[in-house]
């Protein structure tokens, strides 16, 4: 195989185990619906594999269907999250039989398909991109699961670089055109396309994510309790909910307390906060003084060169992710301390924009100019309007396939589940800029 065909092999085998590693439970674990924000476990393990065999296999392949009856349950259109433990779901077993079965004939259409076809499902592997990412993506919405059900023994204990605290605040991004989203990342979704020129006022964006210690000192200042602080959609959540913290926080004789994936451990003051809305995000920037940036702030800060006049494709260059540059791919299950990742350094000096927290953004989720949905509507389309708020720069859990200084991620402003923090930014006075 050529030398992409062998990195496709070796991503698919390695996003395989890990599904399976997250999936490796007992059959009630899997079954149970842990949370109706969530599929059950199960759901997840068959939905890739059927992905996968429209995608790869009947679109690319041409094969006659191995389980057509079963489409329509593992259509994530045509049955919510809360309805799916009713369906009549492929048990373990038998969802661990048919992804390998999936996998077999994957691996034998890549061995033969021409990724040099400009068909653009072909192209450049698209299509193997396409499924890859769309399974990291989901064993990073199953590790969400685990961490809702609180089972114990999940926790990866990784080493981490320690933090380095201290140093500018935050960091001022000149005024000026930029070019955001892509036209030439081959993998890249539709929604990151095409590539357009942003021109934005001068503004000053955090060095650093917000850490638990920032947010606690917003939280003993009664932000939760003022509602001068919150969005009104965000005050009447927050009294409805009665949500006094983030997700998993518990204050107990005046410490700070929070439940990670059944471990009970006090809250690392040092760590990006993450667990909130984006309720909570913006109340806490208004509370500072400050706002959450515009998507563009944050794509013009985590990888726009000014010097050389283009895009990054991660804030320290085009070269993928490494350790010494970003929090990705499970190696612990946490964030790292902020200032662990100098390497990782943007070209304007902001850091940790890739891995340990998602950041939310002040944006809706709305289509580029130009923009055309392909290969299908409901990746992006149907989501467009102001609806979902924009998350960037993946997480600790996210895998460093599914991530890029152009990648755009969304959910409802009121998703606490995920691993979402954010930073802060405000426009630049004219002296300042």
């Amino acid at each position: 195989m050529t030398g992409l065909k062998e990195r496709i092999a070796t991503e698919l085998e390695e996003g395989r185990s890990r599904s399976l590693a997250y999936t490796d439970a007992d059959d009630e674990v899997l079954v149970r619906q842990h949370s109706t924000l969530m599929s059950p476990l199960v759901w997840d393990l068959a939905h890739v594999g059927n992905y996968e065999e429209l995608w790869v296999l009947r679109e690319v392949g041409g094969l006659i269907p191995l389980r057509p009856e079963i489409d329509k349950l593992y259509d994530a259109f045509a049955h919510p999250r809360r309805d799916r433990p009713s369906l009549p779901l492929l048990g373990p077993a038998e969802a661990r039989r048919y992804i390998a079965g999936v996998r077999g004939r994957v691996l034998d259409v890549l061995d033969t398909v021409d990724l040099r076809d400009p068909d653009p499902l072909r192209s450049d592997g698209f299509v193997f991109g396409l499924v890859l990412q769309h399974e990291h993506q989901h064993d990073e919405t199953m590790l969400a699961t685990l961490q809702l059900s609180r089972r114990p023994g999940l926790v990866r204990d990784g080493r981490l670089p320690p933090g380095r605290p201290g140093g500018a605040g935050e960091v001022l991004v000149p005024a000026g055109p930029f070019r955001a989203g892509t036209a030439t990342l081959p993998w890249a979704y539709d929604n990151e396309r095409p590539a357009h020129q942003v021109d934005l006022p001068a503004y000053w964006i955090d060095r650093f994510p917000v850490s638990n210690g920032d947010y606690a000192a917003f939280i003993e200042d009664g932000g939760y309790a003022d509602p001068r602080w919150w969005d009104p959609d965000g005050w009447r959540w927050r009294e409805e909910k009665a949500v006094p913290a983030p997700l998993f926080w518990t204050l107990e004789a005046g410490t700070w307390w929070r439940t990670r994936f059944g471990r009970a451990e006090p809250v690392p003051m040092a760590e990006p906060v993450q667990h909130v809305s984006w309720y909570e995000a913006d109340a806490y920037a208004r509370w500072a003084g400050r706002r959450l940036p515009s998507e563009a702030e944050w794509e013009k800060a985590c990888g726009w060169d000014l010097a050389a006049g283009r895009a990054r494709g991660y804030p320290w260059g085009d070269a993928p992710p490494s350790p010494e540059h970003a929090n990705l791919g499970h190696l612990a299950s946490r964030p790292a301390p902020v200032g662990a990742f100098p390497a990782g350094a943007s070209p304007c000096g902001a850091e940790q924009m890739i891995g340990d927290v998602w950041e939310w953004t002040g944006s809706w989720f709305l289509p580029y100019p130009g923009f055309r949905a392909f290969p299908y509507r409901e990746y992006s389309e149907v989501f467009f309007g102001e609806t979902y708020r924009v998350l960037r720069g993946g997480s600790w859990a996210t895998h460093p396939t599914a991530v890029r200084t152009t990648f755009r991620n969304w959910d409802f402003p009121t998703r606490r589940q995920i691993f979402a923090g954010f930073r802060c930014a405000r426009t630049a006075t004219a002296e300042e800029a």
